[in-house]
C-alpha cells in the first residue's frame, strides 16, 4: 500500500484541542509517539476576533506559525484529512496516504458555509457585509462599524451549531458604543436577528442580556434565520418561523454582520466517526462524560466537532483537552476511564468596551463560576481578563500542555 505510516497516538486537527492534547500527553509521558494531522500553515486564536472586530485588538496578535504551536516532541503531517477506517485503524489523507494508529483522537473544528447564503460569499467584506468569523474579514468589520453614518444595523445568528454562541451579539454591543461615540446613534436602528428562540440558551445569563438589549434599544428578532443577502438595493432575507408557519422577509440595511451556517467538516460527516441519529447526527460520537468514541473504543473525541452538547469554544476545550489525556493514558494501560468532562464552558460575553459577563457554566445550564463574584454582572475585570489574560494563558499555557485548574483560582 502507498506511503503507509504507523504512529501510536494520531491527533487529527492541530488546533486549540489537538495541540492542548498533544502538549498534555507528552508532558504526562515524554516517550508517547503523537503525530498531528494538520493542514494549515497558521494557528490563529479565534476568541479575540470579535475585538478585531471592535477595533480593540489587533488582527496580526491573533495569528502565529503552526510549527511554533506544534509540541517540539510530536510528529507533524501537513496534509488534509480525507477519510477513516476505524476497523482497520486508519486516516487516508487527501494526498493518498494512509496512517495506521493504536489511538486516535479526533477535534478538526468546524467548517464554515458561507455558501449556505445566497449571495453572501459574493458580497463578503464590501457593501456594508462583515462578518468577525475569518481572520481577513474581522478587520474589516471594524472599517464598517467605525465609518457608519447611519441607518438599520442588522446582527445574524443561524440556525447552526457555531463556534462561541455570544460572539454575534458581542459585536453588536461594541458597534452600538461606536455608533454612540461617533455621534451616528439617534439615526441608526440596530436589530439582531436570530434563529433561536432567545438571546443566550442558558437562562441564568440571558436574563442579564435582555436588559442590556433593552437598555441598547436594540430590537431583537427571534427565528430569523438569515437565508440570502441582495446588494442592489441592500436587502437581508431572513426565513421567518412564526405560528401560522414559513415565510420570507426582507430587511433593507446599511450594515450586516453576518454569523454564517457551520457543521462539522465533510470528512467526519461522511465517516463512520459521526452519529447516524439525534442530537450526535453528523459529529464526532462521543460519550459526553468520557469523551470515548461510543463505537469504536480506542477513539476519543472532543472540541468543535464532537457531538458534546455544551458550547463550542475554546474554554470548553480547556476542560476537555484533560479528560481526552487521562482516560487515553488510562486506557493504554487497560484501566478504567475515571475522568468525566461535566460540560463546562465559557463565554466571556463582551456587552461594551471594558464591560464583561463572564457567563461560565455547564451541562445543566447551572452557572459554574470560577471567581467569588456575581458572574451576572458587567465587570471591568473580566474585560481586563478576556482582552490580556486569556490570550496569554492560551499562547503561553493551554498550548504548552499547562493546564490551570480551576479549583486552585475558587481557593
Amino acid at each position: 500500500m502507498a506511503n503507509l505510516t504507523h504512529h501510536q497516538i494520531v491527533i487529527v486537527g492541530g488546533g486549540s484541542a489537538g495541540i492542548t492534547v498533544a502538549a498534555q500527553l507528552l508532558n504526562a509521558n515524554s516517550s508517547l509517539d503523537v503525530a498531528i494531522i494538520e493542514p494549515s500553515d497558521k494557528h490563529y486564536y479565534q476568541p479575540a476576533w470579535t475585538l478585531v472586530g471592535g477595533g480593540a485588538y489587533a488582527a496580526e496578535d491573533t495569528e502565529k506559525p503552526e510549527k511554533d504551536c506544534i509540541p517540539e516532541k510530536a510528529t507533524w503531517i501537513k496534509a488534509y484529512c480525507q477519510d477513516f477506517k476505524p476497523d482497520q485503524n486508519q486516516v487516508i489523507t487527501q494526498d493518498g496516504a494512509v496512517i495506521s494508529y493504536d489511538y486516535l483522537v479526533v477535534c478538526p473544528g468546524l467548517q464554515i458555509h458561507w455558501d449556505w447564503v445566497e449571495g453572501l460569499p459574493e458580497t463578503l467584506g464590501k457593501n456594508g457585509v462583515c462578518s468577525n468569523y475569518a481572520f481577513e474579514q474581522a478587520p474589516k468589520t471594524w472599517e464598517m462599524i467605525r465609518n457608519f453614518k447611519g441607518g438599520t444595523a442588522i446582527f445574524t445568528y443561524p440556525a447552526t451549531a457555531i463556534k462561541c454562541p455570544g460572539a454575534p451579539q458581542k459585536i453588536m454591543y461594541l458597534a452600538d458604543e461606536t455608533f454612540r461615540k461617533n455621534g451616528v446613534r439617534n439615526q441608526s436602528k440596530i436589530m439582531y436577528c436570530t434563529a433561536g428562540g432567545g438571546i443566550f440558551g442558558v437562562p441564568a445569563y440571558a436574563k442579564p442580556l435582555m436588559e442590556i438589549v433593552n437598555r441598547k434599544e436594540i430590537e431583537m428578532k427571534v427565528k430569523y434565520n438569515l437565508k440570502a443577502v441582495k446588494t442592489n438595493p441592500k436587502e437581508a432575507v431572513f426565513e421567518v418561523t412564526t405560528d401560522e408557519g414559513v415565510e420570507s422577509v426582507s430587511i433593507p440595511f446599511e450594515l450586516l454582520h453576518v454569523s454564517p451556517p457551520m457543521s462539522a467538516p465533510d470528512f467526519i460527516k461522511n465517516s463512520p466517526l459521526a452519529g447516524t441519529e439525534g442530537a450526535a447526527k453528523g459529529w464526532i460520537d462521543v460519550d459526553k462524560f468520557t469523551l470515548q468514541h461510543n463505537r469504536y473504543p480506542n477513539v476519543l473525541g472532543l472540541g468543535d466537532a464532537s457531538s458534546l452538547p455544551t458550547s463550542k469554544t475554546a474554554a470548553a476545550v480547556r476542560s476537555e483537552a484533560p479528560v481526552v489525556v487521562q482516560n487515553l493514558l488510562a486506557l493504554m494501560e487497560s484501566k478504567s476511564l475515571n475522568s468525566q468532562y461535566d460540560g463546562y464552558a465559557c463565554c466571556p460575553l463582551v456587552t461594551g468596551y471594558g464591560k464583561v459577563i463572564f457567563a461560565e457554566f455547564d451541562y445543566d445550564k447551572n452557572p459554574s463560576p470560577t471567581f467569588p463574584l456575581d458572574p451576572m454582572e458587567e465587570r471591568y475585570s473580566m474585560w481586563l481578563l478576556k482582552r490580556y489574560g486569556l490570550p496569554f494563558l492560551y499562547w503561553n499555557r493551554m498550548l504548552k500542555g499547562k493546564n490551570f485548574e480551576r479549583s486552585l483560582l475558587k481557593k
